[in-house]
């Protein structure tokens, strides 16, 4: 949440400060103030060790992405695994809002 925080602080000082219009701020604009600014959203994110939650990671990324829960630590993560991962996520139809 606080690189979503630090986002909305940077284009309200360039608001304040004359550089920005309100009605400039889209969802393009409000990407480039992020972290991940220069990187594609993901497709897949796996989360391990059995969790079920983001835990707090890409939160505003992860809006059409799809997730992948396996239940083993990152260590004993296997290829077999991977691979039953991405076979998953070639079986899903993405709509990405729609």
């Amino acid at each position: 949440r606080g690189e979503i925080v630090n986002a909305c602080k940077s284009i309200a000082d360039k608001v304040r400060a004359g550089e920005l219009g309100v009605d400039q701020i889209d969802e393009r604009l409000f990407a480039r103030h992020l972290l991940t600014h220069d990187q594609p959203d993901p497709d897949l994110v796996l989360r391990t060790s059995g969790e079920c939650r983001v835990s707090n990671y890409l939160l505003y990324q992860l809006a059409y992405s799809e997730l992948a829960f396996v239940d083993k630590p990152w260590p004993a993560i296997t290829r077999d695994d991977l691979n039953n991962v991405l076979q998953q996520y070639e079986q899903r139809h993405r709509r990405f809002g729609k």
